[in-house]
């Protein structure tokens, strides 16, 4: 059965998520997470892509980056070839350590791709690994507040503020506020309703679900988008919830 196609960002970035090939652990010891740091660091240089983000998680991983001069499939793959022929040496091992596609997502606007960025950052505390974000050394959250060269932190801050001392203290502010974000993860679990009922009252500031027809519509099309994008509610259960056609859900 063929693969379907990749959905290719007109931004040029995406959310990666690299998982273990049947579920396997990626990085054993301290030193793979640091050598897989290194090789993406490396390719940074080599394929001039734009590092935001990265979190290790066992099994897993994510990446928030854009695409430079090597499209994304070829960073992919260096990337990945680097670290399995290191790995393998290492643990006499042979054959593939990843899983066979890489998942990704397109990021094409400010609010959803701050959004990823908070959830990228999160993702150890929300799986119970750490209580705090920065408690997790496997990430490059501490790059943006000692403001390091190692990963491309610029574009960032300035989406905070142009005073670079304010734009660290909101981005520090953002990152650790408790949130539902819903994006591309491992294997992403289905909203019920219930939790979308609560979503939706929190986020859209009404007492009803229904209540979003009473907006006026910029304003109900910007909640409708953020439900779908940001939290990953179904255009099927937001028609359900909200009353509101699919027909208009689909075109936001």
């Amino acid at each position: 059965m063929p693969r379907t196609a990749r959905t290719k960002s007109e931004s040029g970035i995406y959310h990666i998520i690299m998982r273990g090939i049947n579920r396997q652990i990626l990085f054993e010891e301290e030193e793979d997470s640091v050598k897989f740091i290194q090789t993406i660091q490396k390719y940074r240089e080599i394929c001039e892509y734009k590092l935001y983000a990265y979190c290790l998680m066992g099994n897993h991983l994510h990446l928030l980056l854009m695409e430079g001069k090597d499209p994304l499939g070829t960073v992919m793959r260096r990337i990945c070839s680097s670290y399995v022929i290191w790995y393998n040496k290492k643990y006499n091992r042979v054959g593939y350590l990843f899983q066979d596609r890489f998942k990704s997502e397109p990021i094409e606007d400010a609010t959803y791709f701050l959004t990823v960025l908070r959830y990228i950052f999160q993702n150890p505390v929300k799986a119970g690994i750490v209580t705090r974000v920065e408690d997790h050394v496997w990430t490059n959250y501490s790059d943006y507040f000692e403001e390091s060269s190692k990963t491309d932190i610029d574009f960032v801050l300035s989406l905070f503020h142009t005073d670079r001392k304010k734009a660290i203290s909101s981005f520090l502010e953002f990152i650790n506020q408790e949130n539902n974000d819903q994006c591309l993860d491992v294997e992403r679990r289905q909203i019920t309703d219930a939790e979308a009922v609560k979503i939706i009252k929190k986020h859209c500031k009404v007492d009803h679900a229904i209540d979003l027809q009473k907006f006026d519509v910029n304003k109900r099309n910007q909640c409708l988008k953020d439900l779908k994008k940001v939290y990953g509610l179904s255009i099927r259960q937001i028609e359900r919830l909200t009353g509101i056609s699919r027909g208009v859900i689909q075109k936001i």
